[in-house]
């Protein structure tokens, strides 16, 4: 499901120079198959403003859907065509519960679609590749490649009714109510 994806982090050496610090393929992919989506973590930031100078690879750690608090996260997601799936609507809807990312207010338990999810964070979406369709309470939207989304902390899941992968790019930036 996943693909490769190159990733190039530029950076200052020792003496301020500009260079490549990174140049490689992604190597930090969570496939989650019953749900048949795939998210290649990119970088992470733990506070804004960010600190500038790099002694690891932020790319290459183990975070939860949501950034970190006060932090960022840059993702690549890519979801496969839900006509693909051999997965139940019960047992992607488990994948959330797992996640602890349901949905609130009075959709939190009567929710229109199995991936329904809130993270407490600004999201700026860039659909790269594919067609999907953003389901938010009692509406949806149909996306494809070019379309711009920002959430602002709202339910919504993503459904993947075409006959592609959709590939998103994701930067998340933490919230607060």
């Amino acid at each position: 499901m996943a693909t490769d994806i190159r990733r190039v982090v530029a950076g200052k050496d020792g003496s301020g120079k500009a260079v490549a610090l990174i140049d490689g393929p992604a190597a930090n992919v969570v496939v989650r198959k019953e749900a048949g989506i795939s998210n290649t973590l990119l970088w992470v930031t733990d506070s804004a403003p960010a600190e500038l100078s790099v002694s690891a690879d932020a790319g290459n750690r183990k975070i939860g859907v949501e950034p970190p608090a006060s932090g960022s996260a840059f993702k690549i997601l890519e979801f496969a065509p839900e006509k693909s799936l051999q997965s139940t609507p019960e047992e992607r809807a488990q994948v959330i519960k797992r996640l602890d990312l349901g949905p609130e207010g009075p959709f939190r338990e009567n929710h229109r679609t199995p991936g329904m999810h809130r993270t407490r964070s600004i999201d700026y979406i860039v659909v790269l590749s594919g067609e999907i369709d953003l389901v938010l309470d009692d509406s949806e939207v149909h996306l494809k490649a070019g379309d711009v989304v920002v959430q602002i902390g709202n339910n919504h899941a993503w459904v993947n009714r075409g006959n592609q992968p959709c590939r998103m790019a994701v930067v998340l930036i933490d919230g607060k109510d």
